[in-house]
């Protein structure tokens, strides 16, 4: 049984078809909120963020984070408002706050499939860079010394209960190394069609793709795609490491250690496979636990399996041929499952960061 707490949103609430053992209107405060249901057992609890006072203060849904248990919360946030920016909601995942949208189709999604810090990291990134520190609404309050992770986990508040929340571009670069295992398998061209789709979100200037010991990014005729060899790359890592995403073809290098994540495409054309084998015989060993991704790929699920059972092997992606000349979906959900984007339930716009987000 489900609790709602509605207030300016009631209208769009009342859509909801689920069951519900408490329905409450207008607006409390964050700790009468908890005292209200800190002993109250339900399974999820809607809560138009409307119906919080103060609502735009991101310490009231500290005092709810820490009060309740923030993964039976579904924070419904208006579409629109000053809260729909990277820079609030990224507060809200550093406060171990993971379920919130601004639809009711999301409310209805997370319903049924509460996300994971993994499934709204990438909004906590995108709000990286400065830090600010969020101190208690309560400062004479004498501060505690035993430090406790907001309920729904994935944040611990450093000393004297301050949270860090960390604002501009991402906490960190991340790398993405891209290796062919047949030949000719597409790592260029995916490349490319990678770096357009992040581009989208995070930014032209934050996206950058290398290629190592090879000249074929010249062809694009993009200042953000480069080439560099075996002895410079760690340098010009180096040199990109304020930017939100790097992307790189690996080729030859033989290095995994320079990415956080490498994506091994393989062909599965029976001309490719059986040129593969027999150049090297023990290949689908050494890759079996690696994310191998069929590209340029005509399989049908069937045919997925029976190629994974006689390989031995598990593909974490089967992506059939694309143009890469305009935005492919498929491209999008790749992208979403490595972990690099996230992808919204309906809707039209691929750069949204709001309303329902999954992995």
């Amino acid at each position: 049984m489900n609790v709602i707490v509605s207030n300016e949103q009631q209208s769009q609430m009342a859509n909801l078809d689920v069951d519900i053992i408490k329905s409450i209107t207008g607006a409390y405060s964050s700790n009468e909120l908890v005292e209200m249901f800190k002993n109250f057992f339900y399974s999820k609890m809607v809560l138009d963020v409307t119906a919080i006072k103060n609502y735009n203060n991101i310490l009231e849904y500290k005092t709810l984070a820490d009060g309740l248990d923030a993964d039976k919360i579904i924070f419904y946030i208006p579409e629109g408002s000053s809260l729909c920016t990277p820079t609030f909601l990224a507060k809200l995942v550093t406060l171990g706050i993971y379920n919130f949208t601004t639809n009711i189709d999301g409310v209805k999604y997370l319903l049924k499939n509460s996300n994971t810090y993994n499934d709204v990291a990438h909004i906590q990134q995108m709000g990286g860079g400065v830090i600010e520190e969020l101190q208690q609404p309560e400062p004479a309050q004498e501060q505690v010394e035993e430090q406790h992770a907001p309920a729904g986990g994935g944040f611990i508040a450093p000393a004297h209960h301050q949270v860090q929340v960390q604002q501009g571009n991402m906490a960190r670069t991340i790398k993405v190394g891209v290796r062919n295992v047949t030949e000719h398998a597409g790592a260029t061209s995916l490349i490319y069609m990678f770096k357009k789709e992040l581009a989208s979100v995070f930014g032209e200037n934050n996206v950058v793709a290398v290629e190592i010991n090879k000249n074929d990014f010249q062809f694009y005729n993009d200042k953000n795609m480069l080439s560099t060899t075996t002895n410079d790359v760690k340098t010009l890592i180096e040199r990109y490491s304020g930017i939100s995403v790097l992307l790189i073809d690996l080729n030859d290098y033989e290095d995994n250690s320079i990415c956080d994540d490498v994506i091994y495409l393989l062909e599965p054309s029976t001309l490719k496979l059986n040129k593969l084998i027999r150049k090297n015989k023990n290949i689908f060993g050494k890759i079996k636990d690696k994310k191998i991704v069929f590209n340029q790929s005509l399989l049908t699920s069937k045919d997925v399996s029976e190629l994974e059972y006689e390989a031995g092997i598990k593909s974490f992606f089967n992506l059939p041929p694309v143009n890469d000349r305009k935005k492919n979906e498929i491209v999008t959900e790749l992208l979403a499952k490595i972990g690099l984007l996230q992808i919204t339930q309906g809707g039209n716009g691929s750069g949204k960061i709001f309303g329902l987000f999954r992995r």
